[in-house]
């Protein structure tokens, strides 16, 4: 599929990242969980069709406060393009997740969307993401507008910007931080563990599963931001964003 231009001017909001709670205590006591990730990386779609839609259903999402980061092993080069590790496409719906994560807040509705997006990309049916509207009963509407114009673009850059100021960097996708700590299994146990009210009913049976901590991380030491990669903007990447494939390089 032919990749799409788009044009932008560099604004100050972009600065104002928000998912920096994920790297703290949720203000309203659940666990924060983050996921940066990729739409066509097949452990991406894996990971939020089989893993992380499950606490959707069991009831953890009563103890977690999850943010979403399609952006993934993206690249801004210096003449202003986005390349995309799995090509155009992924840029694509990168682009279409963050417009309905901007456009529906609320996780319950913005997750039911992308996780029938990233179902469609495991059964190699990524060209059909359109009928996620329908299937979610959603209005197509403020997505497409996002997704034609700036306002797409703008909330790339932004997810871009917040992948890129992790602190220790993400090494793969998908990267999953859990209350500040990246792990590698058993997340749901990890929520339960960090989680200071009444656990659910889902952390029963979970207690004894143990989480696997990435090894770049040292006990006490949890993901944070590094402040100067967020405040600063690139300015060469003023004028078009052109979606482009990665050449591997």
């Amino acid at each position: 599929m032919a990749a799409r231009l788009y044009h932008f001017l560099p604004l100050a909001a972009l600065l104002l990242l928000v998912g920096a709670g994920d790297v703290a205590a949720a203000g309203n006591g659940k666990v924060p969980v983050a996921l940066y990730y990729e739409s066509l990386c097949p452990a991406s779609a894996d990971f939020v069709v089989n893993h992380l839609a499950k606490i959707f259903k069991d009831g953890l999402l009563d103890a977690a406060d999850v943010n979403l980061v399609p952006y993934g092993n993206a690249k801004v080069r210096v003449n202003g393009a986005i390349s995309c590790q799995h090509g155009p496409y992924e840029c694509i719906l990168n682009n279409v997740e963050a417009c309905a994560i901007d456009a529906w807040p609320d996780v319950n509705v913005h997750f039911g969307f992308i996780n029938c997006v990233e179902d469609l990309v495991v059964k190699n049916k990524r060209e059909e993401w359109e009928s996620c509207f329908e299937k979610q009963g959603l209005d197509p509407k403020p997505v497409m507008e996002c997704y034609n114009s700036e306002r797409g673009q703008k909330l790339s850059l932004k997810y871009g910007k917040q992948t890129d100021a992790l602190v220790p960097p993400h090494k793969y996708v998908p990267w999953v931080v859990v209350d500040g700590q990246p792990l590698y299994d058993n997340f749901e146990s990890f929520i339960c563990k960090a989680y200071k009210g009444h656990p659910p009913k889902a952390c029963q049976g979970l207690s004894r599963q143990y989480p696997i901590m990435q090894q770049v991380v040292k006990a006490g030491n949890g993901v944070s931001y590094n402040s100067a990669d967020l405040e600063e903007l690139d300015e060469s990447v003023d004028g078009e964003i052109e979606m482009v494939r990665d050449d591997g390089n």
